[in-house]
């Protein structure tokens, strides 16, 4: 086996594996994948119906579906045309790239699964209370600056703090 195969061979062990140079970096500090991207970065499903796989290929078992369009995810790694996803609640597993989009989106995460996030006019809480919204309410993420993030759904628009939301880094700008 020449050397440049063993690299390939080492790199997609490490690929499979999670040992990947930039995990854990929020994406401004993060180095560029294969795709141009940054690794990692935030996405969502674009599909209600998606596969999600043991490996970064077709001959790996489906290990389970996801079936919620919109969902957020993390892109995690890239091998080829697969992209490497945890959900919100640290589920990984591999997914084609063809059934994610760039489409920001978030879902709603609070200390306690009981307690409703609160939705602003602006960003700013002395603005008033638009919505309250439930965890695990999906959002799309229309623009993050200063803390805050502008997101709309069904049946809401308004401002929330970026700490109430997982599908964006916690000092993220979105425009």
């Amino acid at each position: 086996m020449g050397l440049g195969r063993l690299g390939c061979l080492v790199a997609l062990v490490g690929l499979v594996l999670g040992v990947l140079p930039g995990e854990g970096f929020a994406a401004k500090d993060s180095p560029m994948s294969s795709s141009g991207l940054p690794v990692p970065r935030y996405v969502s499903l674009k599909s209600d119906h998606v596969n999600v796989r043991s490996g970064p290929t077709k001959d790996n078992d489906v290990a389970w579906v996801y079936t919620r369009s919109g969902l957020p995810v993390e892109i995690t790694a890239e091998f080829e045309n697969w992209r490497r996803v945890r959900d919100s609640e640290g589920a990984e597993g591999w997914v084609y790239h063809s059934l994610l989009s760039g489409r920001r989106t978030a879902v709603i995460t609070m200390k306690r699964k009981d307690d409703l996030a609160s939705l602003y006019e602006n960003a700013d809480e002395a603005s008033a209370i638009v919505a309250r919204l439930q965890v695990g309410v999906i959002a799309q993420v229309k623009k993050c600056v200063s803390g805050w993030c502008h997101v709309a759904g069904s049946g809401f628009d308004g401002w929330i703090e970026q700490q109430r939301l997982w599908g964006v880094y916690a000092d993220e700008k979105v425009e």
